[in-house]
């Protein structure tokens, strides 16, 4: 049972969004539940919300100030962007709500059999370097844990480190200083260098959730945005094992 607390805020524990996500058979917890969990285990995720009417994403947006970010909320849904499932950069009530309806029925024309929860709504975020934190589990070494350049470039440049959890903080002084972009985060051609403290906290933090559930079957938190005073995931996936829902 969720307890509402104002616009798009639930009281919710972990045993409740796995049990809603076992009893509709899915693995893939949305954004928002991912990032509750994350967020009950001290890691620092954006504020996001959902917004389930175009009224109540216009609340939950002045809420939390301008400029806003929306996008789809649905379990079918991996790749929001492609479907046409994100907004950014709102900056009026009004931007809000043309959003909230294009997002919808970008959603419904191709991908008319998704179910949707409604739209998140968040603050866009202050750019920072991006950079990945993920989680998969091998069969013979268990949780490993994944750093490395984050948004597109994981994909093109594949520029990463891996360790076994747990982790200990000298694991995670390694893996950011292995990768082949540890230059950009150290400050590159005058750049501001990021808070490398930051990165290391929020690798262990994310090793001992993942030592701590052994539920979760993959973490992936891309983009977290490294600042030179601390450290913000803007995006969260997580992914249930199957055994646990079947």
């Amino acid at each position: 049972m969720q307890i509402k607390l104002q616009a798009g805020k639930y009281l919710v524990n972990k045993e409740q969004i796995i049990d809603k996500a076992r009893s509709e058979v899915r693995v893939v917890l949305t954004e928002i539940e991912s990032k509750e969990l994350l967020q009950q285990a001290g890691i620092n995720v954006i504020d996001t919300r959902l917004a389930t009417s175009k009224q109540e994403a216009k609340l939950i947006s002045r809420q939390l100030g301008f400029p806003i970010v929306l996008k789809i909320a649905s379990p079918d849904i991996v790749h929001k962007s492609e479907a046409g499932g994100v907004r950014l950069g709102l900056k009026t009530l009004k931007q809000v709500g043309e959003a909230y309806d294009d997002i919808l029925l970008a959603v419904r024309q191709g991908h008319p059999q998704a179910v949707v929860h409604g739209v998140s709504v968040q603050n866009m975020a202050r750019p920072g370097v991006e950079v990945i934190i993920g989680m998969s589990k091998d069969a013979q070494f268990g949780p490993v844990l994944m750093f490395g350049l984050g948004g597109i470039l994981v994909e093109v440049l594949k520029d990463v480190s891996f360790r076994i959890v747990p982790l200990t903080r000298k694991d995670a002084r390694e893996m950011i200083k292995e990768i082949k972009g540890y230059a950009l985060l150290k400050g590159y051609r005058g750049q501001e260098p990021v808070d490398l403290s930051s990165l290391e906290d929020l690798l262990l933090k994310v090793s001992d959730f993942a030592e701590q559930n052994p539920e979760i079957k993959e973490i992936d938190l891309n983009p977290v945005l490294a600042y030179s005073n601390g450290a913000l995931a803007v995006d969260a996936r997580l992914i249930l094992e199957e055994a646990l829902i079947s």
